[in-house]
Order: C-alpha cells, then sequence, then structure tokens
C-alpha cells in the first residue's frame, strides 16, 4: 500500500494549531479564571509570549536538524546521546500518552452531551478509547493522511471559535473586565502556567520536518504562523468568555465555561455549536498529538533508548511504537482518572522546553542561533515552571509528586535499558 508521506505548510501550520488548540481551552479555563481573576486573557498572552520565545529555538534547531524525531533529535544533538537526553525522550513521550489520554476523556465529555445527561463510565470510556483508535487508524496511513485530516479539522474548528468571539465581542460586559477583578501577579502566572498546555502543542510541528519539502524554509514559517495565530484566538476568545461570564460562573461551569459563555447571545444553538468546536478541537489535538508521541518514541528507540521492535512496521503504515503508545493510552484511559494532572502537564513540557533551551545553547555555532533570546526562553521556561509547581504544590500536592515519579522513572528506565544494551553494570550515570 501507497502512504502519502509529503506535508504541505498549511497541512504543517494546521497539526500544530490541531495539537495547541485542543482539551485545554475547553477544559482549564475555570481554573485559570479562579486563579487569574478577569485577568485571565493576560494569563494566556504571557503563555504565548513565553512559547514564542521557543518556538525561536525550536525554528533553529528544526531548520539545521530537521527530522521526524523533532525535540527528540534536538535534546540528543544538544546533550548527545546519554542519560539526559535518554532520560528526557522518555518523559516527553510519557506525557505525550498523558496528554492524549486526557484529550481523548474531553472529547468523550462533550460527545456524550449529545446523547444523554447521565452517561456510564462504560460509556465515557467506550468512546474516549473508540476515537483513539480512530485516530491510529489515519496515522496508519501515513504522515500525509495525518496533514490532510489535521487541516480540515482545524478549519471547521477555527471557524467555529472566530465565529464565538467575533460576535461575543459585541456583547460583552466591561465591568467584567475591571483591574479590580485581577488577582495577584503571582496568581496571574500560574494561570499561565496551568493553560502552558494549551501551547506545547507547537512542537509537534518540528515532528513533521522530516516529511516536509524544504523545511529550512517552511518550518519556520509553519511554527510562527500556528503560534501567532493560536495566541489571537486565545486571546479573543478569553475576553469573550470573562466578558459574559461573571468569575463564579466560568469557575463553577467545570468543562463547558467556553459553551455556557455561548448561552447569552447565540442561547442553545451557541452551546451545542461550541460543544461541536470541543469535540473537533479534542480530536485535532489527539490526531496531531499521536502522530508527534508516535515519532518520539520511534526516534527513541531507533537511539537505543527503547526496544527495537518500537521501530518495526508491524501492520501497513503502523510502527510498534504507534500500536504500543495507543495501546498505553488506552490503558491510562481505562485504569487512571487523569482530571487532576493538567498541570502535571503543564510543568512537565515547561521543563521538556527548557532542557531543549538548554541543550540548544551547547550547539549555537551549528545553528546560528541568537544566545540572549535562546537564554531568555530558558530563563522564562523555568521561571513559569518554579511559579507553577510552587502554587501546585500548595494546592494539590499530589500532581508534584506524580509528575516527580514520572520524570525519576523515565531517567530509571533510561538506565535500565543502557545496562540492557551495553551489557554492564558499572556504567556511570
Amino acid at each position: 500500500m501507497k502512504t502519502n508521506t509529503t506535508i504541505s505548510i498549511p497541512a504543517a501550520i494546521a497539526i500544530g494549531i490541531g495539537a495547541m488548540i485542543g482539551a485545554g481551552i475547553f477544559s482549564i479555563l475555570g481554573v485559570v479564571a479562579t486563579a487569574a481573576g478577569s485577568a485571565m486573557w493576560l494569563s494566556f498572552l504571557i503563555g504565548g509570549v513565553i512559547a514564542l520565545f521557543s518556538t525561536y529555538s525550536y525554528a533553529k534547531l528544526g531548520a539545521k536538524f530537521p527530522s521526524a524525531g523533532g525535540a527528540v533529535e534536538f535534546l540528543v544533538c544538544g546533550w548527545g546521546r546519554g542519560a539526559m537526553s535518554g532520560g528526557m525522550n522518555l518523559f516527553m513521550w510519557i506525557g505525550y500518552i498523558i496528554s492524549i489520554a486526557l484529550y481523548a476523556q474531553g472529547f468523550s465529555a462533550y460527545c456524550i452531551t449529545f446523547f444523554t445527561t447521565h452517561p456510564t463510565p462504560l460509556l465515557s470510556k467506550s468512546i474516549a478509547c473508540g476515537i483513539v483508535l480512530f485516530f491510529t487508524i489515519i496515522n496508519m496511513l501515513g504522515a500525509g493522511s495525518v496533514g490532510k485530516a489535521e487541516l480540515f479539522i482545524v478549519i471547521v474548528k477555527v471557524s467555529i471559535l472566530i465565529l464565538f468571539a467575533s460576535i461575543g465581542l459585541f456583547f460583552i460586559h466591561t465591568e467584567n473586565l475591571a483591574l479590580a477583578n485581577w488577582s495577584s501577579t503571582e496568581s496571574i502566572f500560574f494561570g499561565a502556567g496551568v493553560l502552558f498546555i494549551g501551547y506545547e502543542g507547537f512542537g509537534i510541528i518540528t515532528n513533521a520536518a522530516g516529511n516536509m519539502n524544504n523545511p529550512q524554509k517552511s518550518l519556520p514559517i509553519a511554527l510562527y504562523s500556528s503560534v501567532f495565530i493560536v495566541i489571537a484566538i486565545y486571546l479573543a476568545v478569553s475576553i469573550t468568555v470573562i466578558g459574559n461570564l461573571s468569575l463564579n460562573e466560568i469557575s463553577t461551569s467545570g468543562d463547558f465555561a467556553l459553551a455556557l459563555a455561548a448561552k447569552p447571545f447565540l442561547g442553545n444553538t451557541g452551546f451545542k455549536l461550541i460543544s461541536i468546536a470541543a469535540l473537533f478541537s479534542t480530536a485535532s489535538a489527539i490526531n496531531a498529538t499521536l502522530f508527534g508521541a508516535a515519532n518520539v518514541c520511534y526516534m527513541v528507540a531507533r537511539d537505543g533508548e527503547l526496544p527495537s521492535y518500537f521501530t518495526r512496521t508491524e501492520w501497513r503504515g503502523a510502527t510498534g511504537g504507534l500500536l504500543i503508545t495507543s495501546a498505553l493510552v488506552i490503558i491510562f484511559i481505562l485504569l487512571f482518572d487523569l482530571a487532576g494532572v493538567t498541570m502535571m502537564g503543564s510543568g512537565a513540557f515547561l521543563l521538556i522546553y527548557a532542557a531543549v533551551n538548554a541543550g540548544h545553547l551547547r550547539i549555537l555555532s551549528q545553528t546560528g542561533a541568537n544566545k540572549s533570546l535562546v537564554i531568555t526562553s530558558l530563563i522564562l521556561c523555568m521561571l513559569l515552571f518554579c511559579i507553577l509547581e510552587v502554587y501546585t504544590y500548595q494546592h494539590s500536592r499530589s500532581a508534584v509528586y506524580t509528575m516527580i515519579a514520572i520524570l525519576i522513572g523515565s531517567f530509571v528506565l533510561e538506565r535500565v535499558l543502557y545496562f540492557r544494551k551495553k551489557g554492564t553494570r558499572t556504567v556511570p550515570f
């Protein structure tokens, strides 16, 4: 079977937008509003600025080292093949698995609203697993199919969000945006840290570099375009939500703050329309992130940090890495309630981007990047990470402990696999 492997610039932009505008914008508005108050839009802007600095670093690295591995390749190039790059790459892979499971649960939550108001756990988990299996098949058809599917999905969901914001901005209550309703500076930055998971998906575009024509030119265009578009959409949507709902309504509406915000000016039709956008958003996030996770898995295994069968083509165009990634996502869906680890996911990707930036500093002569911009990106990632973790520790210690356990487990697994590969137990850490 011949597979479609070329990804165009519009498709690459769509992959980035699809990975960024996923479950986050629909499910964590309540958490961010509770922390940042009516300055929620500022939290989105701060997160976007930090993402832009990392985008610069990724664009330089991707243009110099285009491959399907994206950040996997960047960590190896920056840190060399060893404990640091191996442990962080495994950590990244697990982070993607958790993210996909979260997106699948978000898809299920919105999908169920069209059928019943009293869903059973079996129905919820069945829908979540089903959407993962569907996009696993899409990914089997090749990178070009992923890009085309993502382009279609992104056009639909972005159109709905633009419609929501462009109409809703005319109905906002300006008093809702007053400075008196802003939270402390620390809380605003915490909000930026929580919603960073809504920006981390831009890095997945670099996983498509190996399938792009002239990635030195097209990759930076795709990266910057997707991030700027998403920042604009997030700002418009967050201001519309704040302007049409009170902070109490946002914080108590759970996963449906965005859909509820459409009711004042679009009625029940608006609620359903935003729910449809949520389905497309979570679906595209699953599709794009599964594509990135499978590539991460493949590249890590290729470098000997996972068993070789992760790289084999097991069926049609599916590598063992894609199938194993999908299987692990389904296991997470079936066994764990992942709603409480959103903050952990944001923290994990801030740490990963910091590691990529730190590694980039070691190879600046190869990429020609501006040292000051890369250092700024590193500092901003670590600053936001520290603020997020301190705040998270005060409110949900289990999320911090879970992330630490996964991080340590990633490095332990990397060393175990390294020992097996080298056939010795005396290799230094």
